[in-house]
C-alpha cells in the first residue's frame, strides 16, 4: 500500500518537536511538502502559504495543520475543498461554528477530518477512564501550571484574541476530563486573569460541575517556573486516582500503575497511527467537547486585569 503523502502547514515549535518526527517515523506516511511563512523543512518542497502549496504540482493526499488556531479554519477549509484529508492540531478552531462547518465540509468531500487531542493519548488516560467506569466520582481538582516562555517562546499569537492564552494548555486538561468522565461537564464560574498588554488570559480559576453534581475545580497558570505541573486528582468512593505529567503517569491510592505493554511510545506517534487508520477506513473523528468547555468558560468568566506580562524569553 502506498504511503499517505502529507504536507505540514505551519512549521513552528510543535511541528518540529512532534509532528515531523512522528510522520517520519511512521511508514504509513511520506512527508512530501511544507507550507510556512517563516520556516522550511529540509528535503521536501516548501511553500510560503497553503494556497501556494495547493496550487502547485506537488501531489499530496493530506495536510497536518499546525498553525496558530486563528488560521486553522481557513487552512482546513481550503484543503478540504481540494480533496485533502485534514489533521488539526489543537485547539481546533476559534469557534464552535467553524469546527461544525469543517465537519460538514469533510463529509461532503468524503475526506477524513481528524481533530487531535494529544493529551488523550498519554499513557495513563485510557486506564484511568476504565477505572472510573467502576467507581463513583466524588470530586476532581486540576492543576495545570507551566512556564509560557518555555513552551511558547516568542509566540505572540497566543496572547491575541482567538489565541486562547492559558486556555491553550488548559484545553489539554479539558480533553482528558471529557475522555475519562462520562457525564457532561458544565462551566459554572471562572476568573480569567488578563495582563494589561494582552487580549487572552495568563491564568484562570475555573469551576465545573458534572451533571450529577460532581465538583471539578481547575487552576491554570502560565507564570509558573520550576517543575512543570500537569495533574488531575480524582476522589472516588473507593479511594484516590491521580494523573500526573499531563496524563502520562497514573497512580491509584498512591500506587503507580505501569502502562499497558502494547501502547505506543509517544502521544504524537499514537495520533498519526490513528490518522492512518481513519484515512484507510474513510472515517472522520471530531470531538468538540473540550472546545465547548473553553467557549463556556469564556462565557461565564469574570475578567480581572493584572500587570503587563513581559513576553521576552529570559
Amino acid at each position: 500500500m502506498q504511503p499517505i503523502r502529507i504536507a505540514i502547514v505551519g512549521v513552528g515549535k510543535i511541528a518540529r518537536d512532534q509532528h515531523i518526527p512522528a510522520i517520519v517515523g511512521n511508514p504509513a506516511f511520506k512527508l512530501a511538502a511544507a507550507a510556512s511563512r517563516h520556516a522550511a523543512v529540509a528535503c521536501v518542497a516548501n511553500f510560503p502559504t497553503i494556497e501556494a502549496l495547493l496550487a502547485s504540482s506537488v501531489t499530496i493526499d493530506a495536510v497536518a495543520i499546525c498553525t496558530p488556531p486563528q488560521q486553522h479554519y481557513e487552512a482546513a477549509r481550503l484543503a478540504l475543498a481540494r480533496g485533502k484529508h485534514v489533521l488539526l492540531e489543537k485547539p481546533p478552531c476559534t469557534s464552535l461554528a467553524q469546527l461544525d462547518h469543517l465537519v460538514a465540509l469533510a463529509a461532503a468531500a468524503d475526506r477524513t477530518l481528524y481533530q487531535t487531542w494529544h493529551s488523550r493519548h498519554a499513557h495513563g488516560v485510557a486506564p484511568a477512564a476504565r477505572l472510573l467506569l467502576q467507581r463513583q466520582l466524588r470530586r476532581v481538582h486540576v492543576t495545570w501550571k507551566e512556564d509560557v516562555r518555555r513552551w511558547h517562546p516568542g509566540q505572540t499569537w497566543i496572547w491575541q484574541a482567538g489565541g486562547f492564552g492559558v486556555l491553550d494548555p488548559g484545553i489539554n486538561a479539558f480533553s482528558i476530563l471529557t475522555q475519562i468522565i462520562t457525564e457532561p461537564l458544565l462551566a459554572s464560574a471562572a476568573l480569567l486573569f488578563v495582563p494589561s498588554n494582552c487580549e487572552a488570559p495568563i491564568a484562570a480559576e475555573i469551576e465545573l460541575t458534572g451533571a450529577s453534581g460532581v465538583a471539578v475545580t481547575v487552576e491554570l497558570d502560565f507564570r509558573h517556573t520550576g517543575t512543570q505541573t500537569w495533574t488531575i486528582d480524582l476522589v472516588t468512593d473507593t479511594g484516590a486516582i491521580n494523573l500526573s505529567a499531563g496524563g502520562s503517569v497514573l497512580s491509584v491510592a498512591n500506587e503507580l500503575i505501569e502502562p499497558d505493554a502494547n501502547v505506543l511510545a509517544g502521544e504524537y506517534e499514537s495520533i498519526y497511527h490513528r490518522f492512518a487508520e481513519l484515512v484507510a477506513s474513510g472515517a472522520s473523528e471530531v470531538d468538540a467537547r473540550p472546545l465547548q468547555l473553553v467557549a463556556d468558560v469564556f462565557m461565564v468568566a469574570k475578567h480581572i486585569a493584572v500587570e503587563a506580562f513581559d513576553m521576552r524569553v529570559a
